[in-house]
């Protein structure tokens, strides 16, 4: 393991492995997508264009549903039509647990959600319909050899736009039960390993080149016999029907095997307590579930930018989460003895590195980037140690390439407060500008005018001074280095949660008060009040 929170605790693992946990493919047939493309696929699908109706593009539709209900009728695979908010996943892990199928297709969930509709109007005119309606999508649920359960999810209508959705745990246990290693698996971790380090070179071929050819096998293996209830093979070869797909929601997860999980509960425990507060980028929300998960989540309008959040939604599970946008970092305990790091693009767009099958050993890499660099700062804000030099020489100026700058001093407000904003900013995937750091300090209760980018311009380059942090490349980026943001946490932790009690303890508990323009009858109560305290003391009162 190369973060610092896996290499600090290693001493009390009992093994370690990264894994790529969920995979959502998105299937979509390109020329189906665009109004000229549609066309022409038509005309090669039924022979001209004149058929090229709503009426004739529902009958399709319709004959989609009917042909499945009829296949799945003749083989005893149920059909279920899930309601609005209803937890498909849940339902398809009872059905899975209980069926008798070892290979293919075991249950068919049918929803509905948006999708791009074709809409036809006088003379064959095609346009999107606007707003995107709501349509039926079957959700087919297969066993695979090599991945175990995976999902085809297909919208009802053309051009039939799919999404695979797989399980990187489900094909490191089938690829595991093959070589011969033995495990317990619990949900979507393993909790025990006979061979950890076998499982874990398994666990990272879906990290390698290679991953893009077995992704693509295990989609072409299964999607082409789903989307056949629509069109059969004779269609699809005639059309030239053909899926490419592209890369939609990924999760890299490193799973740390505590030896005792007393010790595992005890450590991340301090490390939520020591790590949500700095780390307040906006917000920090505190959710104490009960027993069981609620059954329904309501969806909100617009996710927050950047959202700090310890939830509780089990007796024996708490997650701490950091969003940003469409990413998000997770650190969690599975099980009594696994704890879990975790980062998740929920749209790939975000990592700004192309969407494509091709690029996701790309993607896979720069989550896994992510996911070191939140583990690297949660372990420097969990140790707090300082050597004594530090302190001697952070005042003390200091020189950047050919200028020199002044030092620091964490006894001025707006210094802490831009040190708050870099331990805040540490996890950005990319780093973070002078502006980011400006409008970090600002959001502490300054005015705008009081700080701007160029205050914050020559406090990063006083840090850079320190070697607390260094510019990324020939950028105008920044990123914290892991011994600087160690000490620079270390004195705001013991600033605040140590000195100032202290400090506060040591003042009286009522300090007087007088007034600011005293008058004579001041001077009179003041009189009356010391005697009262005086009777109070011989009557055994307390005053």
């Amino acid at each position: 393991m190369t973060d610092g929170l896996s290499t600090r605790y290693q001493d009390l693992l009992d093994g370690s492995y990264d894994c790529v946990d969920r995979i959502v493919l998105n299937a979509y047939f390109r020329m189906g997508h665009s109004p000229g493309g549609f066309r022409v696929w038509w005309r090669a699908l039924t022979g001209s264009d004149e058929t090229l109706e709503n009426s004739h593009l529902m009958r399709l539709a319709g004959r989609f549903s009917r042909r499945i209900r009829g296949y799945a009728k003749a083989h005893g695979i149920p059909v279920i039509d899930c309601s609005a908010g209803q937890r498909k996943h849940e339902l398809a892990e009872e059905y899975l647990a209980k069926t008798t199928v070892t290979q293919g297709l075991f249950l068919v969930l049918v929803g509905r959600a948006q999708a791009p509709v074709w809409d036809v109007s006088a003379r064959h005119h095609i346009e999107r319909k606007k707003p995107m309606p709501y349509v039926n999508h079957y959700s087919f649920h297969i066993l695979d050899p090599d991945w175990g359960h995976l999902t085809i999810k297909i919208s009802g209508h053309p051009p039939f736009p799919a999404q695979v959705i797989l399980n990187g745990h489900e094909y490191v246990a089938c690829q595991a039960r093959k070589a011969g290693i033995a495990f317990t698996k619990q949900g979507n971790c393993f909790t025990t390993i006979s061979d950890a380090a076998g499982l874990a070179k398994i666990a990272e071929t879906l990290s390698e080149q290679r991953a893009i050819g077995r992704l693509s096998q295990v989609c072409e293996r299964w999607i082409y016999s789903c989307v056949c209830f629509a069109l059969d093979f004779d269609e699809q070869k005639r059309s030239g029907f053909r899926y490419q797909y592209s890369n939609y929601q990924i999760e890299y997860s490193r799973n740390l095997v505590f030896e005792v999980g007393g010790h595992m509960d005890q450590m991340f425990q301090a490390l939520i307590d020591r790590s949500r507060a700095p780390l307040d980028l906006k917000t920090i929300k505190t959710i104490l579930g009960s027993r069981h998960r609620p059954k329904c989540r309501r969806r909100t309008k617009r996710s927050a930018e950047w959202e700090v959040a310890v939830e509780r939604p089990t007796y024996d599970l708490t997650v701490f989460k950091l969003h940003c946008g469409k990413l998000t970092l997770k650190i969690y305990t599975k099980g009594e003895r696994v704890l879990r790091i975790e980062a998740v693009a929920h749209n790939t767009t975000e990592l700004n590195c192309g969407r494509s099958l091709d690029k996701f050993p790309e993607v896979v890499s720069r989550l896994k980037g992510m996911l070191e660099r939140f583990a690297d700062a949660l372990s420097c804000i969990d140790q707090c140690f300082i050597a004594d030099e530090m302190l001697e020489h952070l005042p003390v100026a200091s020189q950047v390439g050919k200028t020199i700058v002044g030092g620091i001093d964490l006894n001025k407000a707006r210094m802490r407060q831009v040190v708050e904003a870099l331990i805040a900013l540490s996890p950005s995937p990319n780093g973070f500008t002078a502006s980011d750091v400006a409008a970090r300090v600002r959001a502490s209760k300054q005015s705008p005018s009081q700080y701007g980018p160029r205050h914050a311009a020559y406090d990063l380059k006083k840090l850079r001074g320190k070697q607390i942090l260094r510019r990324i490349g020939h950028t105008r980026r920044y990123e914290p280095l892991p011994t600087g943001l160690r000490a620079m946490t270390a004195l705001l932790v013991l600033r605040n949660k140590a000195i100032k009690p202290l400090l506060a303890a040591a003042q009286p508990l009522r300090p007087p008060r007088g007034a600011h323009n005293p008058k004579p009858i001041d001077a009179h109560y003041h009189a009356i009040r010391v005697a009262m305290q005086g009777v109070f003391h011989e009557l055994g009162l307390a005053a």
